[in-house]
C-alpha cells in the first residue's frame, strides 16, 4: 500500500491519487447509510478512491456494488483498493460520466450513495483533478438526483451528504422527481456550533421525515460517545 493509505479496521484505502481525500464526510455517509432494507445492489456515485463502497460491502451483503469515477487516476486507484480488499469479487469501478452510465446502464439499485461536490463557488483552483471532484458544476445536484431517479429500484433508497444550507434546495429538486426524504441527520462540530451538515435518505415513497442529529468532538480530537458509536466498526483508534 502507498504510504497514503487510511487504514480500517478490515481494509486500507490509498488515496494519494486521488483529487479530494478521504475525509470526514464519506465516513459519515458510508457509516450511517440505509442498509436496514437488505439492498442486494448497491452504487456509489462519484467514488474517488472507493471508500463509500467499500464501507457498504463491509455493512452489507448486497451481490453487485457498483461504483462511478470520472477522473482517470481515481478511477484506477479506485480499481486497486478493490482488488485489494476482501470484497474484491463483489465490487466494480466504471470509467464513466454519469451521464454515460445513466444512458447505457440497465441495471436498478437498491441502494445509491453519492458524496457529491457541492462547492459552488464561480472560481476555479488551478487544479483541474481537485475542481472535477470539488465544484459542483462537475455535478450539479438536478443532474445528480434525475440520474438517480433513473437508476433506482421501486424500492430502493438515494443516501447523500450535502452542506446544511443546502438541505431545503436539494429536497425541493427531489421531490419534483417524486424522490422524498425520509430521513436526516444534522451534523455539528460540537455541542454548540452551528450545523455543518446534512445526511439525507430519500426514496420514492412520500412520508414526514426522521430528523436526527449527531456532533462530532466533545473537544479537540475529543470524539464523542455518539460519532465513536457511529463509526466503531471502521475506525482503528475506537
Amino acid at each position: 500500500m502507498p504510504l497514503e493509505a487510511f487504514k480500517f479496521k478490515q481494509f486500507s484505502v490509498a488515496h494519494d491519487r486521488c483529487a479530494m481525500k478521504i475525509g470526514t464526510d464519506a465516513v459519515l455517509l458510508g457509516a450511517w447509510a440505509a442498509v436496514d432494507h437488505s439492498p442486494n445492489s448497491i452504487l456509489d456515485i462519484g467514488s474517488g478512491s472507493g471508500i463509500l463502497a467499500l464501507m457498504l460491502a463491509q455493512r452489507s451483503v448486497a451481490e453487485l456494488i457498483d461504483a462511478i469515477e470520472i477522473d482517470s487516476e481515481a478511477y484506477e486507484q479506485c480499481v486497486l483498493n478493490f482488488e485489494q480488499s476482501p470484497w474484491r469479487d463483489r465490487l466494480f469501478c466504471y470509467h464513466a460520466s454519469l451521464k454515460e452510465f445513466t444512458e447505457e446502464i440497465e441495471e436498478k439499485y437498491d441502494l445509491i450513495v453519492s458524496n457529491p461536490p457541492f462547492y459552488t463557488d464561480h472560481f476555479d483552483t488551478k487544479n483541474k483533478a481537485r475542481n472535477l471532484a470539488r465544484f459542483e458544476n462537475a455535478l450539479p445536484f438536478d443532474h445528480l438526483i434525475t440520474s438517480a431517479k433513473m437508476l433506482l429500484s421501486d424500492h430502493g433508497r438515494f443516501c447523500v451528504i450535502v452542506p446544511y444550507g443546502e438541505e431545503d434546495i436539494f429536497c425541493a429538486l427531489a421531490k419534483e422527481n417524486q424522490l422524498f426524504c425520509n430521513k436526516k441527520l444534522r451534523v455539528r462540530g460540537q455541542k454548540n456550533s452551528e450545523i455543518k451538515r446534512s445526511l439525507m435518505v430519500f426514496s420514492f415513497e412520500e412520508q414526514s421525515p426522521k430528523i436526527e442529529a449527531i456532533y462530532l468532538e466533545d473537544g479537540r480530537h475529543n470524539y464523542s460517545n455518539a460519532y465513536r458509536e457511529m463509526t466503531k466498526e471502521f475506525y482503528l483508534k475506537f
